[in-house]
């Protein structure tokens, strides 16, 4: 007797399982996905600005250090004839023409000997000081200091910063990613106009 109810339970299982795989349901179908339309929409809704990515410290290591100008992995750029001279800015000092000055940290308590072919963010990131910085190309001022001896293009070379006024250097602010040293001043970090 047992096994007459073992077949017929199992029987009977069986047959319903074969009935609900050829049952139709409910004919569900998948929402339509919006996602890309929401990312549009909410781009559309914040201003445009010309800032390159941060690439700052807090995801993941500082600037753009291994990234490729453009134009050196391909060959010439456009437009360019060759044998063009290439742009040279105050970091690219020969080595035998390298000066160098005291500048004085303030807020860091100390003073360091800067090369004039050497930003003072990285000369204060050289001696293991947390410096704030984010854009690292002039194009922001997070990396802004003060120089309270006076106007900073008396004291400092800024290579394509594009955002103090001439008021601003006037007032001795500077941008610390871009500055390189042209005598000796002092710097207080972390100073914003």
């Amino acid at each position: 007797m047992v096994n007459e109810i073992g077949l017929g339970l199992g029987l009977l299982l069986t047959v319903t399982a074969v009935i609900l795989h050829f049952s139709r349901g409910t004919e569900w179908t998948a929402n339509e996905d919006i996602s890309q339309e929401l990312l549009e929409r909410r781009a559309e809704s914040l201003p445009e600005t010309d800032f390159p990515e941060p690439m700052n410290r807090s995801i993941g290591g500082g600037g753009g250090a291994g990234a490729i100008p453009a134009g050196e992995a391909g060959g010439e750029l456009e437009g360019e004839e060759g044998g063009a001279e290439e742009s040279s800015g105050p970091g690219d000092i020969p080595e035998d023409e390298v000066e160098y000055f005291e500048i004085e940290y303030v807020k860091e308590g100390e003073t360091i000997e800067v090369a004039n072919n050497e930003t003072l963010l990285e000369a204060g990131e050289e001696e293991g000081w947390d410096m704030p910085y984010a854009c690292r190309q002039g194009q922001c001022v997070s990396c802004a200091g003060h120089i309270p001896d006076g106007d900073s293009t008396e004291f400092v070379e800024h290579d394509d910063q594009e955002m103090l006024d001439e008021n601003e250097l006037g007032d001795g602010y500077t941008l610390t990613c871009v500055a390189y040293p042209r005598g000796e001043f002092s710097l207080e970090t972390s100073e914003s106009p």
